[in-house]
């Protein structure tokens, strides 16, 4: 085998070695794919999420925009009733004629299922007219929030009262919209007001789907809840102007956020609206559990398999990885064998070539001396056909054992060559310190004792060719092993259990 094949064999050997998964690596590069993808559906969920939100908002926004041109168109038309009311009553000769004040100031009221009666009430609080009786129902009503926020400000316009229990009609639960009546001084004469049941927010929220927890609500400006739906507290007419909710409320005419309820603490979306021209402002709530529930059964699912996934593929990779790691031992112990000698253990003579190839190469880079050793058992035919092959190994895995005790340095090797043969490879080593090592291996060897009747000294001996090479680029290392083999035969031509050396270049 060439130096240069054996060069190319020895890089392509190194490159597979490089290319093999590290012993972790596919469990790693399996949890950072499982990471991958966990954070992919972590991301995807998270956008789910925000799209619910979205959703939410853009559609409690709506709900609040159309539920205040409701409100605000109807109100209006209430308006312009009182309007006309108070109009009708600057003109001559209409609080004369009972005809004329039921044509004139009432023929324009507003009517409905849920308006009650318009009503007039003078200065001092009573009432004097009534849209639905000529004489008028009488009463005084001058304590109502209503009567007296005209009275004491002449300027606030149209009002919406507070709920409230109905004097008038007992058992009727109700608002009011008033507008103050001035004298042509401008003094106060008394206010034009008109009820409208509660049950108009009723019929107007009905069809409202806002969700298990959702609610809408009519607050007034003065934190006073007008109507709210679902309202399982009767928390109509109750005032919450003192919390940091409200003034989230007065802070803009229109918006959304999130935050925990005053009234019940449920944390909910919000978007409001305030009406236009009125002291009232819609509020619509969805809760953030009902907005996100329908999430959070796709988030489980979604996570739960994606989960499982992982854990399957960790759990693949773990197991591709410890087959693979089963099978790079098995390459790895393959290759040992097959570049071991099974009997003696030593490198087999294909091994043995590489490390000279190596070491040859190597010598030439640097410009240092090679020496080899080739080692010979002596009349080794006649051991094997006295006492048998058995008797041969073991007597083979002695020598083996006793040369490989002998070489002393990491970067010397001994093989078996073949048969009762054997090479020694001494990197840096001259022909003094190879005669040394010969001379050391043939006495060892000769040491052990083995009783060997077919040769001449009665007991195993070896003979060694030695030979020292300064390789150059000229030549192959096939000449060194050549010259080792011609000192060897030179040994056995002495007598054998010699050392004999020669080719020394």
């Amino acid at each position: 085998m060439s130096a240069k094949t054996t060069g190319i064999r020895r890089v392509l050997m190194a490159r597979a070695r490089r290319l093999r998964m590290p012993r972790h690596g596919i469990v790693y590069a399996g949890c950072c794919v499982v990471l991958a993808m966990l954070g992919l559906c972590g991301y995807s969920l998270y956008q789910s999420r925000n799209d619910a939100m979205s959703r939410a908002l853009d559609s409690s926004r709506d709900v609040a925009t159309i539920t205040e041109r409701d409100i605000a168109r109807n109100f209006e038309l209430y308006a312009l009733s009182l309007q006309a009311v108070a109009d009708g009553l600057a003109r001559p000769g209409v609080l004369d004629s009972p005809r004329l004040r039921r044509e004139i100031l009432f023929d324009r009221a507003a009517t409905g299922q849920y308006v009650g009666a318009m009503v007039v009430i003078d200065a001092g609080g009573n009432v004097v007219m009534d849209s639905e009786n000529d004489a008028g129902l009488g009463g005084n009503l001058s304590d109502r929030p209503y009567f007296r926020i005209h009275r004491d400000d002449p300027d606030f316009g149209l009002d919406v009262s507070a709920p409230y229990t109905s004097r008038l009609r007992p058992g009727s639960r109700s608002i009011a919209l008033s507008r103050r009546l001035s004298r042509a001084d401008g003094s106060f004469a008394g206010i034009v007001a008109l009820g409208i049941d509660e049950g108009y927010f009723t019929s107007l929220f009905a069809d409202l789907r806002l969700g298990q927890h959702g609610s809408v609500s009519v607050i007034r400006t003065d934190g006073t809840i007008i109507v709210r739906r679902p309202d399982g507290q009767n928390l109509s007419g109750r005032n919450i102007n003192n919390t940091q909710f409200f003034h989230k409320l007065l802070a803009q005419d229109e918006g959304s956020f999130v935050a925990d309820s005053p009234l019940d603490g449920t944390e909910r979306l919000y978007s409001f609206r305030r009406i236009q021209g009125l002291p009232l402002i819609v509020l619509i709530a969805e809760s953030t559990a009902d907005i996100y529930a329908s999430w959070w059964e796709r988030a489980v699912v979604i996570g739960s398999l994606t989960f499982i996934f992982g854990i399957g593929v960790v759990v693949l990779s773990a197991w591709l990885a410890a087959e693979l790691r089963r099978r790079q031992r098995v390459e790895l112990e393959l290759e040992r064998l097959a570049g071991t000698d099974g009997l003696t253990n030593l490198p087999n003579r294909r091994a043995l070539c590489e490390t000279l190839d190596r070491e040859w190469l190597r010598a030439r880079r640097t410009g240092s001396v090679l020496s080899l050793l080739f080692v010979d058992i002596d009349h080794f035919k006649a051991y094997n056909d006295t006492y048998g092959h058995q008797a041969g190994d073991v007597a083979l895995i002695e020598v083996a054992c006793c040369i490989r005790k002998v070489i002393l340095r990491p970067a010397d090797c001994v093989g078996r060559y073949g048969g009762e043969e054997f090479i020694v490879v001494l990197p840096d080593t001259d022909t003094a310190g190879a005669a040394v090592v010969a001379e050391n291996i043939r006495v060892a060897i000769g040491g052990l004792g083995i009783t060997h009747v077919g040769c001449e000294f009665g007991r195993v001996t070896v003979s060694i060719g030695a030979t020292t090479w300064w390789p150059d680029m000229e030549t192959d290392v096939s000449v060194v092993i050549r010259a080792a083999d011609e000192a060897l035969y030179s040994a056995k031509a002495r007598g054998r259990n010699v050392v004999a050396q020669m080719g020394v270049g």
